[in-house]
């Protein structure tokens, strides 16, 4: 009877892994990738490994490290390196850019450092959107585990034997988990160095911890499925609000991980209500370890691993081909899932399946009947060879690798030209906003102001070599004297040299890695500097999504009576390029001042206007992005 209630509890919990799996999956594109996926897997580690741990010291005093071992090893390794070398050999056969330190990320996989690796050598933000970003980002967790797996046994004897007490033992665990939320709040608030703090396995083993001390307090064997209806009752209750504060808390803005609160805080509350939601389903009381024990989701549960593990991979090579994602997101997500879950099955069936009751008997066997050549096992012998080919070729691309230079993509014609103009910025604004306060604002006629234009054009004409890119002399004289306050990303912080060269009297404000909710604050700030101009530029939507009720905010904040132009989106190789620009064109039916610059169906069919990232504009490219929205800026703008 305990045994089956055991099989129960973790049949359910291994459907918390495919919510996990699928948060993860989800949120994986966005920086950091899929982070609120991570604390459910930590929670599921520290709250099964301890339990099986207590388990096997309450019934028999005693618990065997060697088979713990040992199991781990088949359980991780074999998929482990399956990853890892196929996606080494598809690397060299397909992708060479990613080959630079390609052995130190095999090696510290390996040897389960790969998260401290990942500290040092983080990626910036220009290689996100060079089609450089690792697919092995994900397997950082997988280090922090392996850490985990070789400590743990050890801790808990040391704490079964010294302190003994399980009410003891469960208030060290949680003073370890509070230790470690601390030292991820202090961290970042003493603004250390984020990879630190995501990579850190101080810093995030919390989550461990807090499944741990779960398990001290709700081991699974000794759950009573035997409960009043009152209680089940309770049980489901309280199952039912913790997932819905679990997804809650998945889609807020306030859990962005560009934001404090993650790290002060949120990813703490986020693992105790996952804790809540694991003790709930574990319990075989509840009709929730009865809805997460079914066929579907037991069969996504014993293949998460390989799901977990192959999904970056498949995703990276998927999006390197095909770079037009932005105009078919639903049909590219579908297909990379379709081959996801199916390089899953294979290898859940090929590898991780029969490896994980090898023996070395087993083995001498296997490659007996491979090697010998009366045998007519012919799909067992075109796996062996197959698998040899992957081995041979991922060998050749892990030792190749230290020769493959990488490139320092903060060190390219884009990254410092966005350097050059993000200083030339900070020192342009602050004169143009020292000037603007003394200045009295007044207003001219228009008409006037454009018939000194004409006659500015013929006898003085400006900035004539912006012709050939769309722009008329008229329109460039009176963008000479447009007052202009322009918010952006990166695609706008690469260009803001000509944007301020067409329009001196702007105030360009562009940085890498904005999304949406950075304008707020901005806009605040200039309007209580009183620098506010009449004609509002936005550039944002190149990192991320946002929702019509930010828009809302935007356009109340900038109020109805100034002029809104907003720069949509050319971003092929992420998925939220569509829904960006339909609500773009959504606010503007709402809003009469809200202008929509279309810079996505103007640029659209010139690749040669952009670097190989395919979102920020190149030399040329940034002259006809600048001309354009200039150009319809003084088409609409207030004078």
């Amino acid at each position: 009877m305990r045994r089956n209630r055991f099989i129960t509890g973790y049949s359910g919990l291994r459907a918390l892994a495919v919510i996990g799996v699928i948060l993860y999956h989800l949120d994986s594109n966005s920086f950091m990738g899929g982070y609120l996926g991570v604390p459910i897997f930590f929670v599921l580690s520290g709250y099964l490994v301890t339990d099986h741990i207590l388990n096997s010291y309450d019934r028999t005093g005693d618990y065997d490290n060697k088979h713990f071992y040992l199991s781990r090893i088949k359980k991780i390794y074999p998929q482990l390196i399956s990853v890892l070398w196929l996606s080494a050999a598809y690397i060299f056969l397909f992708q060479r850019n990613l080959l630079a330190k390609l052995n130190q990320i095999v090696l510290a996989n390996l040897l389960n450092v790969y998260n401290f690796w990942q500290i040092h050598n983080g990626q910036s933000y220009f290689e996100r959107f060079a089609a450089n970003e690792s697919p092995f980002t994900n397997l950082w967790t997988m280090s922090v585990d392996g850490q985990f797996y070789i400590l743990w046994p050890i801790v808990i004897f040391l704490l079964v034997k010294l302190v003994k007490k399980k009410k003891n033992i469960f208030g060290i665990l949680i003073g370890l988990s509070l230790a470690s939320a601390i030292e991820m709040l202090v961290l970042y608030l003493m603004k250390a160095d984020i990879n630190r703090i995501y990579y850190g396995t101080d810093t995030r083993f919390f989550s461990l911890g807090l499944g741990a001390a779960l398990a001290v307090i709700w081991p699974i064997e000794q759950l009573n499925p035997n409960v009043t209806k009152k209680d089940t009752r309770i049980l489901d209750l309280v199952g039912l609000i913790s997932f819905i504060l679990m997804l809650v808390m998945f889609f807020s803005k306030a859990m962005n991980p560009q934001q404090a609160f993650a790290y002060c805080g949120g990813m703490l509350l986020f693992t105790l209500i996952v804790c809540v939601f694991a003790g709930v389903i574990a319990h075989p009381g509840s009709h929730w370890n009865r809805i997460m024990t079914n066929v579907i989701f037991d069969w996504i549960g014993s293949r998460s691993y390989g799901i977990y593990l192959y999904q970056f991979p498949v995703m990276i090579f998927f999006e390197d081909k095909f770079t037009n994602i932005g105009d078919h997101p639903v049909l590219y997500h579908v297909i990379e899932v379709i081959l996801i879950l199916l390089i899953s099955e294979i290898t859940y069936r090929l590898i991780e399946k029969p490896m994980g009751k090898i023996t070395w008997g087993k083995t001498k066997a296997y490659f007996a009947r491979i090697l010998n050549l009366e045998t007519k096992d012919y799909v067992k012998k075109t796996q062996a060879i197959f698998a040899a080919f992957v081995l041979i070729l991922g060998s050749i691309a892990i030792a190749v690798s230290p020769r493959a230079k990488a490139e320092d993509f903060n060190k390219t014609q884009l990254a410092q030209r966005i350097e050059k103009n993000t200083k030339k910025q900070k020192s342009d604004n602050a004169k143009l906003i020292k000037k603007l306060k003394k200045q009295k604002q007044k207003k001219e006629d228009k008409s006037k102001i454009i018939r000194q234009a004409e006659k500015e054009a013929k006898k003085h004409p400006v900035n004539k070599s912006y012709v050939k890119y769309g722009i008329s002399q008229l329109d460039l004289q009176l963008a000479q004297k447009i007052q202009v306050t322009a918010i952006g990303d990166s695609v706008m912080a690469g260009s803001s040299d000509n944007l301020k060269k067409l329009m001196p009297k702007a105030l360009v404000d562009a940085a890498v890695s904005r999304q949406l909710d950075v304008a707020f604050g901005l806009l605040d700030s200039y309007q209580k500097q009183g620098v506010l101009a009449d004609n509002v530029l936005i550039g944002l939507g190149t990192n991320g999504p946002f929702s019509m009720d930010d828009l809302d905010r935007i356009m109340h904040q900038v109020g109805p009576k100034r002029k809104v132009f907003w720069i949509n989106v050319h971003v092929p190789t992420r998925d939220w390029q569509k829904p960006v620009n339909d609500l773009l064109r959504q606010g503007a039916k709402r809003y009469h001042n809200l202008i929509i610059i279309d810079w996505y169906s103007y640029s659209n069919n010139h690749p040669d206007w952009f670097y190989g990232d395919h979102t920020h504009p190149n030399i040329k490219g940034s002259e006809y992005y600048s001309a354009f929205i200039t150009k319809t800026i003084v088409k609409h703008s207030k004078f």
